[in-house]
């Protein structure tokens, strides 16, 4: 199946972000936009985004700005699991002393995410292999 992978994060990465837009969510959405367009023209046909939605409204931009259905797949893990995988991703990080604040915004995030209950499938990586849980993912999705 042609695709393309898309790291949301990358999508919006500048400085400063603008006033009343902390995560410059406007600019990600016009490059998910662009991008978007790039890549169907290319013959992409499916999409994998990674990164966040923190409500049903931003759900609903990103579904806009692909202009397709979109399946949205939460990925939990235990909050001492996530602790150490950030720890150990700030290890060689090319900004280390973001990782207070990523420890702190973990356990926010999950409650924000608990509230929002956007997610159509949501899979525990916590004890499961990045192969493990692309195949999880695979099977509940169904490209094809």
């Amino acid at each position: 199946m042609p695709h393309a992978v898309m790291d949301l994060d990358r999508l919006c990465q500048s400085w400063p972000a603008p006033e009343g837009d902390p995560f410059n969510f406007a600019l990600l959405l016009r490059n998910l936009r662009a991008l978007t367009a790039n890549y169907l023209d290319a013959g992409i046909e499916r999409f994998v985004l990674a990164g966040v939605a923190e409500t049903v409204v931003e759900r609903d931009h990103y579904r806009a700005a692909l202009g397709m259905p979109l399946t949205v797949c939460r990925l939990t893990a235990d909050l001492p699991v996530v602790h150490d995988r950030l720890k150990r991703r700030h290890e060689t990080d090319s900004d280390p002393e973001s990782l207070p604040w990523h420890l702190e915004r973990a356990g926010r995030l999950h409650e924000i995410l608990d509230r929002a209950d956007i997610a159509d499938l949501t899979v525990d990586t916590t004890r499961l292999s990045p192969p493990d849980v692309a195949s999880v993912i695979g099977a509940s999705v169904r490209w094809g």
